[in-house]
């Protein structure tokens, strides 16, 4: 007989296994198993011919595969021969942003636009509300592929296309790119102003995607066009953001919207246009436009003060002011900062968002200060809005470090004349240390996101990359003791990175303390650490030279010792500030061990061992 014993029929079974999965990944649309391998899995009984088809291959399962593939016979023969499991869960790559995430194989089948494959499943009983890992169903995935076919057939057969995903995301919100699928969810029950966790609703989205038929489709079936989201953000303010020209004209012709309403959205339609598709003329004539229906109804601006990030340029409050700037391009992209700030309002993403563009154009025209300005401001406001935990704050902080180091690097090279002014590198010291408390608190109730430890981490380098930046602008002993003050306190609180337990001093040794920037090279420029100067500062504030991680238990010596982090200058100036040079680590090696097999170090290490030390060691 072909089974000889229970390890041959182990070995069998594994050598089917690999069989059917190289199979099942070359077969052409429409082929069958081959006759050799039916032949041998049908020698074994179908709890065992289950066992085979249940065994995963990088996290999917045969049927799995088949089913995304749409080879629908074989889907057919491992469910029906096989007692393929239909519910068994496997793994799916997004192609847009390559996020994995754990579905159904009639999920899977259903986004793949593979018909046949979900009738089968279907048939043998799939449920066809089951979910994903992000609580998204079939049909919802279905919709946002746009497979009309597929996601009537699974309506027919009890799909319910009000189930939202866990972030409140409905069949109809995925389905604003077509108005066919709309209109038929609609005709089906689906609410043209369920909202999801950002309080958006399918209009928003049609809007924020130009989607013009389909805004007009949801709007004749009662979608409610003044439903703000989490921004504070209706149907007509969105439009204005997106740049959607024709969209911001049906709506006001199709609703009364007051005079100063008009007049917002014309101005904040034209700051639209400058900042994300650069057209100076078409942005002048909302103005004008917005200048136009202000006078005709007597309607003032309600300008805010002067303000240094925005040069302290006032708004333009009439036509006649309107025109005197409107041959100065720098001036016009300042005044479409005031237009957004007004009418947006200081916490609105797109505002921040805004700030950090037109920074960038600064810095790119070698307008450091401007930048500088702008981007402080920024940064500021998602202290603010949010705290130093949320990424978008890291990424604010650090594009501001990287500029100082960066300007720091271009004037001592004779490359430009600006320099990083105190006051700026003080503020921002000042406004992230003095959310490491808040934050440390923050860290400290559950459930503690992984992200937010991330953010504290990045944080913590902002800070010691503020010091450096600091140490390297020419400061008055005033100012120097300001800096200090500032140290001292954070290094009273002793903040740890979440992941490795690390010091402020220990960043301050370590190589990898670095700031990243959107490049794929790393510029020795960025790279400062280990710094001596930080160092030395840090221990003169009250740093503690001999303080170890928790986990690991790793002194500042013993990291600066590391072949990788070793500078003899910042050994030497730990030890004659009091490190234990024999100060073991949890696994049992000392600082002296690493010095001891590093052909670079030439310090003596005998002089710097005390008698205390060495009887301790005896003893």
């Amino acid at each position: 007989m072909w089974i000889t014993g229970k390890t041959d029929q182990t070995l069998q079974k594994d050598q089917l296994f690999t069989m059917l999965c190289k199979e099942i990944r070359t077969l052409a649309p429409g082929a069958c198993l081959s006759y050799n391998l039916r032949n041998r899995l049908e020698r074994f009984s179908k709890d065992e011919r289950k066992e085979i088809a249940s065994r995963t291959l990088d996290g999917c399962a045969p049927l799995f595969v088949v089913c995304q593939r749409g080879n629908a016979e074989v889907v057919e023969y491992l469910i029906a021969t096989c007692d393929a499991n239909v519910e068994q869960k496997g793994l799916y790559e997004v192609s847009d942003d390559h996020s994995v995430h754990h579905v159904t194989p009639l999920w899977c089948a259903a986004v793949a636009g593979k018909l046949a494959v979900v009738k089968c499943l279907i048939q043998h009983g799939a449920d066809v509300n089951s979910v994903s890992d992000t609580g998204s169903t079939p049909v919802r995935s279905a919709c946002f592929m746009t497979h009309f076919d597929i996601v009537t057939f699974l309506v027919e057969n009890g799909a319910n296309i009000s189930k939202p995903n866990y972030n409140g995301g409905t069949c109809l919100i995925n389905s604003v790119q077509s108005v066919a699928l709309c209109e038929y969810l609609i005709k089906n029950g689906a609410d043209v102003n369920a909202q999801d966790i950002q309080n958006k609703t399918a209009l928003h989205y049609a809007i924020q995607e130009h989607r013009y038929e389909t805004t007009k489709l949801l709007l004749e079936h009662g979608a409610d066009p003044f439903l703000k989201s989490k921004y504070n953000d209706d149907a007509l303010q969105t439009a204005c953001i997106k740049g959607a020209k024709e969209i911001f004209k049906c709506l006001i012709e199709m609703f009364k919207y007051g005079p100063k309403r008009i007049a917002e959205g014309y101005e904040l339609l034209g700051s639209t246009f400058l900042d994300e598709h650069h057209d100076m003329q078409l942005a002048l004539k909302c103005w004008r436009k917005a200048a136009n229906v202000r006078l005709k109804h007597n309607l003032e601006k309600e300008v805010k003060d002067h303000c240094k990030a925005f040069q302290f340029v006032k708004e333009f409050r009439n036509l006649e002011e309107l025109e005197t700037i409107s041959c100065d391009q720098d001036l016009v992209r300042i005044q479409s900062l005031l237009i957004c700030e007004r009418i947006l309002g200081t916490s609105h993403k797109d505002m921040i968002f805004r700030l950090m563009y037109r920074g960038a154009a600064y810095a790119d025209s070698l307008q450091y200060q401007n930048c500088i300005n702008l981007w402080l401001y920024a940064l500021q406001l998602k202290i603010k809005r949010d705290t130093i935990l949320f990424s978008d704050t890291c990424f604010t902080a650090q594009a501001l470090v990287r500029l100082y180091i960066d300007m720091i690097e271009k004037f001592n090279c004779g490359h430009i004349t600006n320099k990083v002014s105190f006051e700026d590198a003080y503020e921002t010291l000042e406004l992230i240390s003095s959310e490491i408390p808040a934050s440390m608190k923050l860290l400290t109730i559950q459930p503690v996101h992984k992200r937010h430890q991330s953010s504290f981490d990045i944080m913590l380098k902002v800070l010691t990359h503020m010091i450096y930046v600091l140490l390297h602008i020419s400061m008055t002993e005033e100012q120097q003791h300001r800096v200090a003050v500032i140290v001292n306190r954070i290094l009273r609180l002793d903040p740890r990175t979440c992941q490795g337990g690390f010091s402020l001093l220990h960043l301050s040794v370590m190589k990898t303390n670095i700031i990243y920037n959107n490049s794929l090279l790393e510029d020795q420029h960025m790279m400062p650490f280990p710094s001596l100067e930080v160092i030395q500062f840090l221990l003169e504030c009250g740093a503690n030279v001999n303080a170890t991680t928790l986990e690991k238990g790793l002194s500042p010596l013993y990291i600066a010792s590391q072949l990788k982090n070793y500078k003899t200058e910042v050994v030497e100036t730990l030890i004659r500030s009091g490190a234990h040079i024999d100060q073991a680590t949890f696994s049992g090696e000392s600082p002296t061990t690493l010095l001891a097999r590093n052909p670079d170090c030439h310090i003596s290490l005998v002089s710097f061992i005390s008698l205390k030390c060495l009887a301790a060691k005896a003893i």
